[in-house]
C-alpha cells in the first residue's frame, strides 16, 4: 500500500486499457521458458545456455493480446513479464508437474530448453576429488514436456507449439521431431554460429506446421514473440471453442 507499481506495470496497463486488437481475449495460455537444472550435488547441476529471453517474450506478447496467460519458468535472471501468472520451477520433473497443474489451456507453447537426462541419484553432500578417478554419474532420461501435454487426451490443448533448437539440417531435424512429440507446431530455432546463438538477443526461425514451412528473418526475440502471437490468433480466429 502506499508504493508506485512499476513503470513497466503502468505503461502495460495503459496500453491494454486503450488497446482494441487483444484478439485472444478469452483464451487461456501456458508457455514455458529458460533452462532445466539437473542436480548432480547440492553445488553442481547439468544445466544450458538458454536465458529464457524468448520464452519471456512470447508470455507477454500473448498477454498482450488479452490471453490469460502463465508461465512456467526455469531459473532466470528476466524480471517477471508484465500481466502474467509466472510458476518458477528448476528441474524437468518440476516443470512437467507445474504445467499439468496450468491446464487446461486453448495453446501451449513450450520453449523451455528442457534438460534430456539427469542424474539418477543426486549426491546429498559436495562431491569432492580425492586424487582418484572421476566419479562416475549415472543419467536417467527426463519426462519430455511437450510430448507428454501434446498426448493429453481429452484435456489436450487445442494448439500445442514446440521449440527445436538445432545446429544442422534445422528444417528437417524440427519436421522429425514435430511428427515424434506430436505437436502441431515447431518453431526451428537455429542456433549454428552464422544464426543466433542460445541466450542472445536474435533468432532466425522457421515455422514447420502440417501444411510446410514458413522461413522468418532473424529477428529480435520480441519480434519473433509477436509474429508467432500473430499466427497464433490468426489460427483461432472465427474459432467458438474453449478449453
Amino acid at each position: 500500500a502506499g508504493r508506485m507499481s512499476e513503470p513497466a506495470e503502468i505503461l502495460a496497463a495503459i496500453l491494454a486499457f486503450f488497446s482494441v486488437d487483444r484478439p485472444l481475449t478469452g483464451r487461456r495460455a501456458l508457455v514455458t521458458s529458460g533452462p532445466t537444472l539437473e542436480p548432480i550435488d547440492p553445488v553442481r547441476f547439468l544445466g544450458n545456455r538458454s536465458s529464457g529471453r524468448q520464452g519471456h517474450a512470447i508470455a507477454a506478447a500473448l498477454a498482450a493480446a488479452g490471453a490469460d496467460t502463465v508461465l512456467v519458468s526455469g531459473p532466470t535472471a528476466l524480471a517477471d513479464p508484465v500481466g502474467v501468472e509466472v510458476r518458477r520451477v528448476e528441474t524437468a520433473v518440476e516443470m512437467l508437474e507445474a504445467s499439468r497443474e496450468a491446464l487446461p489451456s486453448d495453446v501451449v507453447v513450450c520453449v523451455a530448453a528442457v534438460a534430456d537426462w539427469r542424474p539418477a541419484e543426486a549426491g546429498q553432500h559436495k562431491i569432492k576429488k580425492d586424487g582418484g578417478a572421476p566419479p562416475t554419474i549415472r543419467l536417467v532420461e527426463n519426462p519430455d514436456v511437450v510430448a507428454t501435454l501434446a498426448a493429453a487426451g481429452e484435456g489436450r490443448p487445442a494448439l500445442v507449439v514446440g521449440f527445436a533448437a538445432e545446429t544442422e539440417d534445422v528444417v528437417a531435424n524440427a519436421t522429425t521431431k514435430r511428427e515424434r512429440k506430436g505437436c502441431d507446431w515447431i518453431v526451428a530455432n537455429d542456433v549454428s554460429s552464422t544464426a543466433g546463438t542460445i541466450g542472445g538477443d536474435r533468432n532466425a526461425v522457421h515455422l514447420v506446421t502440417s501444411s510446410g514451412v514458413e522461413e522468418w528473418p532473424t529477428m529480435d526475440k520480441t519480434e519473433v514473440a509477436e509474429r508467432l502471437v500473430a499466427r497464433i490468433a490468426d489460427h483461432f480466429e472465427g474459432s467458438s471453442d474453449r478449453n
